[in-house]
């Protein structure tokens, strides 16, 4: 419900913006500044987390990757179940597996790497902090080259619907969404094991 929340917000704001990059390539642009892209301002959005997230996953040591929270890390007699919740590690490798999925259906373009390989590593308990970092870089290099194939003309045409986003920018905004929310869960983990996020320092 909660990404759901986040993507319809972004999701208006884009509207608006795609409505105003349309109307600005067949009238003057206004004294407050030129009308922007769907493939622009999307790919802000891309950056924006991308510069939160990057810190956060370099932050956490590699001898940490595989920690994960445990009934142990809360209050006694908390009724939640944590046998099946992901380490550090899995959340890295499964925000690039995601970005891979979702971003591929945007562009129509090929993952430039092996999906299946890379599922199988995201499913491991033991990771290697080295080799998630960068299979999280790449996967954002891969978005941000498919948000570039986005353009006023096929922005809002309906394309085949993943979790109920059926257009390109809704597909692309719902990525940032999804990797949003391992965001939060990552920072948690940084702060369970007395790390201060990149993003809290002063």
């Amino acid at each position: 419900m909660r990404l759901r929340v986040m993507a319809v917000g972004l999701m208006l704001g884009l509207c608006s913006m795609a409505g105003s990059a349309q109307m600005g390539m067949s009238a003057s642009t206004s004294k407050s500044g030129e009308a922007s892209s769907p493939a622009k301002s999307l790919d802000e959005l891309l950056k924006l987390y991308e510069n939160e997230v990057m810190p956060v996953v370099k932050a956490m040591p590699a001898d940490k990757y595989d920690f994960a929270p445990s009934t142990g890390t809360f209050a006694t007699g908390s009724p939640e179940r944590f046998d099946t919740v992901r380490t550090f590690g899995q959340q890295v490798l499964h925000v690039a597996e995601a970005n891979y999925y979702f971003y591929s259906s945007v562009s129509g373009m090929k993952p430039d790497v092996d999906m299946t390989a890379l599922q199988k590593k995201s499913e491991s308990k033991s990771i290697n902090k080295d080799e998630a970092v960068k299979a999280l870089a790449d996967s954002l290099a891969f978005a941000h080259k498919a948000i570039a194939t986005i353009t006023p003309e096929n922005a809002f045409v309906t394309i085949k619907a993943i979790d109920g986003m059926d257009t390109r920018a809704s597909l692309a905004a719902f990525g940032v969404a999804h990797g949003y929310d391992h965001y939060g869960q990552m920072v948690l983990y940084l702060r369970m094991n007395g790390i201060v996020p990149p993003g809290s320092k002063p």
